[in-house]
């Protein structure tokens, strides 16, 4: 039987950004899925957008695995969490294969996870502007870590018949496997923008065309039996999978005040989380760890719900694209009035990066939710990065002085940058403090993933409970 420690994975790595990891990598998820196969998604590094293609093509929740905010130590067991009851997993890098955190030598790189993950990596190579020079790039990255294992290259953008005869040649002399060969595809092309790809949210149905798309050029130029055997060589990994329960019961759990929660359908308490095209970005995990607490999550657009769900004891707006939407955000005027009430009101709200926009009184000069006293709009400068921050004051997220990793990601400026208490203060690479903590609103750029501290899922449920309690 395959357990979720021994389930025949791959990681898809290249030797720089915008080699076509991502074609690569949704298009092989979605050609195995179409065989039958149970195929768990997996993305290094912090991104969401890239898993929302996966989970297109798998029909599982597309997985970060990210070893800065995470730690090298979860990457193995969130892994096999997500991979539980899966025939194949398969992992898209980040970057180059061995770029990571800045100044931190390995780690968050696609290398790290390949060895956490003891997985045979497939090298996705832009062959457009070169030939026998390939197999020189693919030795030395093949090279570089001994424990880096390079299981086989597949080519991307090749021009021609006589071009692919030359690129296989030099790689036949170097000893490197070619498991695939894909021409150049410009109408299989997935758009973007500022912040990357273009979210499913925002385009289902070309998005599930685009991924078909992909499954056909995988599917005629890779060797997808090679690759799945390829695959079969992946070690089991020693120690078990994550799980929400095991993890908040070793947090030291604050009681939530008596009388249970009224309003919560399930006897728990309701946390409302944003959904819909204008906040896409989260990670599986947060509503797992929710539940875990003993809290019901639902979902809610922003976009086009009036209210929020009957019976909100706490609300989570996370990231997104709240800037193509301004107008439309702004435009549902009962529902900004809705979450300033809920706000004003003592409700529990955590917002991150999108989130703050909505929170703000503004973005691009649409009147948003009022929330907090600042105002947004969008920037020529992107801010993108690591983060390592504290807690500077008490929240519904963390009480002061609670230690964490994060990631910032956004074109948009929040005037001021933090409020009378701040969210956090930053501590590497550069020092400032950031957000806003206003009553029990926290609201910040930082983007955090809670499987890291699970205290913040255990005390955010504690605090929604705690409002339900009171009655209000």
């Amino acid at each position: 039987m395959v357990t979720s420690s021994s389930v025949p994975r791959l990681v898809i790595a290249a030797p720089s950004s915008g080699s076509g990891k991502t074609t690569v990598a949704t298009g092989l998820m979605a050609a195995f899925a179409e065989r039958g196969l149970a195929v768990s998604p997996h993305k290094a590094g912090p991104d969401y957008i890239d898993p929302g293609y996966h989970a297109l093509a798998t029909g599982r929740p597309g997985r970060n695995l990210d070893a800065f905010m995470c730690g090298p130590e979860l990457v193995a067991p969130l892994f096999a969490h997500g991979a539980a009851g899966c025939d194949l997993a398969v992992v898209e890098g980040v970057m180059g294969l061995y770029d990571g955190a800045a100044g931190r030598g390995e780690l968050a790189s696609t290398a790290q996870v390949a060895k956490l993950l003891r997985a045979p990596v497939v090298l996705v190579v832009d062959a457009s502007s070169q030939s026998r020079s390939v197999a020189a790039l693919v030795h030395g990255f093949a090279s570089f870590d001994p424990q880096v294992r390079l299981g086989g290259v597949i080519l991307n953008k090749v021009g021609s018949d006589r071009h692919e005869a030359m690129l296989r040649e030099a790689l036949e002399e170097a000893g490197t496997p070619v498991l695939g060969v894909l021409r150049r595809a410009p109408q299989v092309a997935t758009p973007s923008r500022h912040l990357g790809l273009v979210p499913v949210a925002e385009r289902r149905a070309d998005a599930l065309a685009a991924v078909a798309a992909l499954a056909d050029q995988v599917r005629s130029g890779c060797d997808l039996d090679a690759l799945l055997a390829l695959a079969r060589t992946a070690p089991p990994l020693t120690g078990g999978a994550w799980s929400a329960e095991a993890a908040l019961a070793a947090v030291p759990m604050r009681p939530a005040s008596a009388g249970g929660n009224p309003a919560g359908r399930g006897g728990g308490p309701l946390i409302a989380v944003a959904g819909g095209p204008a906040f896409t970005f989260s990670y599986a995990e947060h509503a797992e760890l929710l539940r875990a607490a003993g809290a019901e999550v639902v979902t809610f657009d922003p976009l086009h719900d009036e209210a929020l769900p009957e019976g909100t004891t706490g609300l989570v707006i996370g990231g997104g694209f709240p800037e193509v939407y301004a107008p439309e955000l702004s435009a549902n005027e009962p529902l900004r009035a809705a979450v300033a009430a809920f706000a004003a009101a003592g409700g529990p709200v955590a917002a991150e990066c999108a989130g703050l926009l909505y929170l703000a009184r503004s973005l691009d000069g649409k009147p948003m939710c009022g929330v907090l006293d600042a105002d947004a709009r969008m920037s020529e400068r992107l801010t993108l990065g690591y983060r390592e921050a504290v807690a500077v004051s008490d929240s519904p997220l963390a009480a002061a002085g609670t230690r964490l990793r994060g990631h910032e990601f956004h074109r948009t400026v929040v005037e001021p940058g933090a409020g009378a208490a701040p969210a956090w203060g930053f501590t590497h690479p550069e020092r400032r403090v950031e957000g806003f903590v206003r009553g029990n609103v926290h609201a910040s750029y930082l983007h955090t993933h809670w499987a890291a501290q699970p205290s913040v899922a255990a005390r955010f449920a504690a605090a929604a409970a705690d409002f339900a309690a009171a009655g209000r």
